[in-house]
């Protein structure tokens, strides 16, 4: 009997925009592996070798390192929900809408949350920090390390300081930042964070990297009431990820982790610092060429990041017409600006295997196309020729 739903045949796409990243082949023939069960031998030795790939990555010793089954924003609540209790104090950084959703999730998890803000696309400084700790007294201040809706880079080393120096755990978001710049962990001192596969990881959307901590598990050991959520409570789900006892507690998505387990392969092959090199390098050579083409950063120098470029559309030019030209003409996907910056920025990723001299060379080309046809005056080839120069002095 045939079906009138036709076979999933998805077009061809450059992901660069906020996320999804592209994929290697090689994750995704790992994901096409023959399923086994979720206490199969053969799994157990995966999540095993995945959490040592995770700690080397996340730069951490921490033995509470796993993935969650869920997106990115499972480890926020997961983070989150084990660490709050009702009645806790939780001061949450918002200068962008992920800042935003953890002061959400943390409210639900019934804290008492101080929402310190500053304006989208800026960065929070150590002494607003610790004026506001001195006042609140936070059992965790949540912090975002790379504001994906924003393109803003967050320095932490600082924050961590004044957090401890008050007694509070500091956690942090590092969805568009861990595998495509430095991510230090123990050397910041960052008691719990959480991540996503599908950013600089390059891996499908599906798993949530976290991490916890001594003074974090010291906090989820000694809990009070229950963790809000059942499927994310880590004194259940870490008996799983355990070496020791491997207790069941739900199935986990056995084919997105060997995808996970491939795409940590492929960072350790190129190794950090190298990634990271090639993450800043390929930012830069965007920034030379969109600076030829008279485009803006919309976060000040210093603080921008190098996979994910927040630019400022030029005057007159309709956000939307570009983006669907980019990607009805050219296959290239970009992100549009959220919240306050709706229809005034670009979002273009350069996340893992999308961070590519190929990808940035292509887009400025189609970029300059989209905008000559829009009536902006654009020196022909200029943007080209100038990454082309920045790769050739870096």
């Amino acid at each position: 009997m045939q079906t009138p739903f036709p076979p999933v045949t998805p077009p061809r796409r450059i992901l660069m925009g906020p996320g999804p990243s592209d994929i290697s082949p090689r994750v995704l023939a790992a994901m096409a592996a023959p399923t086994v069960g979720h206490l199969d031998p053969y799994f157990l030795r995966i999540m095993n070798e995945t959490q040592e790939m995770l700690r080397q990555v996340f730069r951490t010793r921490n033995p509470l390192t796993m993935s969650v089954s869920g997106t990115g924003s499972a480890g926020m609540e997961a983070c989150v929900a084990n660490l709050i209790e009702p009645g806790d104090r939780m001061i949450a950084c918002i200068n962008g809408v992920f800042g935003g959703r953890m002061a959400d999730v943390a409210e639900r998890c019934g804290a008492e949350v101080t929402r310190l803000e500053r304006p989208f696309g800026e960065v929070f400084t150590a002494e607003e920090v610790e004026e506001a700790v001195r006042k609140v007294s936070p059992k965790v201040l949540g912090i975002v390390h790379a504001e994906t809706s924003t393109g803003a880079l967050q320095p932490l080393e600082d924050i961590s300081r004044v957090v401890h120096d008050a007694g509070g755990l500091l956690l942090v978001d590092c969805v568009t930042s861990l595998g495509g710049l430095p991510v230090e962990i123990d050397a910041w001192g960052v008691d719990a964070a959480y991540s996503g596969t599908q950013k600089c990881l390059s891996c499908p959307p599906g798993l949530a990297p976290v991490t916890f901590g001594p003074k974090a598990v010291e906090v989820i050991d000694n809990r009070k009431s229950k963790v809000q959520s059942w499927y994310l409570d880590m004194t259940m789900v870490r008996n799983y990820w355990s070496d020791q006892s491997r207790a069941y507690h739900h199935t986990a998505p056995i084919n997105m982790n060997y995808g996970l387990h491939e795409a940590l392969r492929i960072i350790l092959e190129e190794g950090l610092e190298p990634r990271f090199e090639r993450h800043q390098r390929n930012h830069q050579a965007l920034k030379s060429g969109l600076a030829a083409m008279g485009i803006e950063y919309a976060v000040a120098e210093g603080h921008q990041l190098p996979t994910l470029n927040a630019v400022r559309i030029p005057d007159g030019v309709d956000d939307k017409a570009v983006r669907g030209r980019l990607l009805e003409e050219f296959g290239i996907e970009i992100g549009g600006g959220l919240g306050p910056m709706a229809g005034k920025v670009w979002r273009i990723g350069l996340m893992g295997e999308a961070s590519s001299k190929r990808n940035v060379m292509l887009f400025l080309a189609a970029l300059e196309e989209c905008l000559a046809t829009a009536g902006v005056s654009v020196t022909a080839g200029a943007g080209v020729s100038a990454a082309s120069e920045a790769y050739r002095s870096a």
